[in-house]
């Protein structure tokens, strides 16, 4: 089902963030979605499709420490121009990043970089927008949301905790759970009306002795 008005929503991974040391300055790189990986959201399990970043909106995409947008941003991204601090990647895994920080003269890039390198921030987040959705097994109690096609990408970030897993997701990522719930709650409301097995045997049977079949 396609959709175009949809609110920004919020992930978080596991997947390794590098720091390394280069000729051009230091340089942090990870791969914030991943396709075809599973991940259990509480409320339903998603997986984003191959292909789901063939035409996002990749225009302007900053790269911030656990969103939080009151600070500057560490890196960005403009139309992934080759003087944009933050090149983004697109390939048949999903997509990669590689940010030149300034930690010469930013302090907060300094203890980002550092941070990696211990290992002590291991995970990156990504905001985004869906343009297009599957889902499966709607009516159980744990369904399965196909992201086929992710309209923007807005915000990349580092992030100390990736995971969702037990009472982390509770605890730490509240936003990101109220955007499952509240997509669920809309998928199952905007369903289209199915008529139930039995009625519609019973409604079959009464045209026929109406009609005198």
């Amino acid at each position: 089902m396609a959709e175009t008005n949809k609110p920004l929503e919020q992930r978080s991974y596991l997947f390794e963030i590098r720091a390394e040391e280069t000729d051009t300055g230091n340089i942090v790189t990870g791969r914030p979605i991943v396709y075809n990986s599973r991940t259990d959201l509480g409320w339903f399990d998603e997986i984003i499709e191959p292909g789901a970043l063939n035409k996002t909106d990749l225009t302007d995409v900053r790269f911030l420490v656990n969103h939080d947008t009151s600070k500057i941003p560490l890196a960005r991204s403009r139309r992934n121009n080759g003087n944009s601090t933050m090149q983004l990647t697109v390939d048949n895994d999903g997509m990669g990043i590689r940010v030149t920080l300034d930690t010469e003269n930013n302090n907060e890039a300094r203890a980002l970089y550092s941070a990696v390198q211990r290992g002590d921030i291991s995970g990156m987040s990504f905001m985004f927008g869906i343009r297009d959705e599957e889902w499966e097994n709607l009516d159980s109690d744990h369904p399965t949301r196909h992201i086929k096609d992710i309209s923007t990408v807005v915000e990349v970030s580092a992030v100390t905790f990736p995971a969702y897993e037990s009472t982390e997701i509770n605890a730490r990522c509240k936003g990101a759970l109220d955007n499952a719930r509240s997509a669920v709650e809309t998928a199952r409301q905007q369903r289209e009306p199915t008529v139930d097995t039995d009625e519609l045997e019973l409604l079959k049977e009464k045209a026929r002795i109406l009609g005198g079949i």
